[in-house]
């Protein structure tokens, strides 16, 4: 934990970084983004899943991905500049919803067979992530697949480390959820759960 930044970045951290440059972490050209995008879409175990739920989809790169593979998908985001973006990337995917959204103050009241959660839980706060995952087991069914994604190298700002948010998930096998795969690269790691 980052004791120099114990609170969850609030939305005009990510709005700042937007307006600086459209795309501040190279997710459309960056040769490490588009390995790490093909792993996370070679992890999933199902072909296709009925209900998808991307929480922080920034500008879409990954969510025009993971359509493919969804009969519907839901990708919120904090940041309005970034999904405008997500939108006009996904606007020939009709199985793509979008909305502004803040988790865990707010989440879809939908069940999900499958949550995404790619580099995006290093911006909550402890209480925030424990609260983030309850509401995650709570919307993910039974034999449902949760996929954690992040960054493992330090950030200064970032209340909290990949790690940690991987750790903290990693807690919860096995009485709510049982881990299917792990992966760690130089510099991410990939868990995949279900639900149990």
């Amino acid at each position: 934990m980052n004791e120099n930044q114990p609170n969850t970045l609030p939305p005009d951290y990510f709005d700042k970084l937007y307006s600086e440059d459209p795309d501040p972490w190279k997710f459309e050209t960056s040769e490490y983004e588009a390995n790490k995008y093909a792993a996370t879409i070679a992890a999933l175990p199902k072909q296709r899943y009925c209900s998808a739920f991307e929480i922080g989809g920034s500008i879409g790169v990954l969510t025009e991905k993971l359509a493919h593979r969804c009969d519907s998908l839901l990708s919120v985001d904090v940041s309005k500049l970034a999904q405008d973006k997500a939108i006009k990337r996904c606007e020939n995917l009709p199985q793509v919803r979008f909305e502004i959204m803040s988790v865990p103050e707010q989440y879809p009241d939908e069940i999900f067979d499958l949550t995404l959660v790619s580099e995006v839980g290093y911006y909550l706060c402890w209480e925030d992530l424990k609260k983030a995952q309850q509401l995650i087991l709570q919307h993910l069914e039974l034999g449902g697949h949760l996929l954690l994604v992040h960054w493992t190298l330090y950030a200064k700002d970032y209340p909290l480390s990949g790690d940690e948010v991987h750790d903290s998930f990693l807690e919860l096998t096995p009485t709510q959820l049982r881990h299917l795969q792990g992966k760690r690269e130089e510099q991410y790691r990939l868990d995949l759960f279900e639900r149990v």
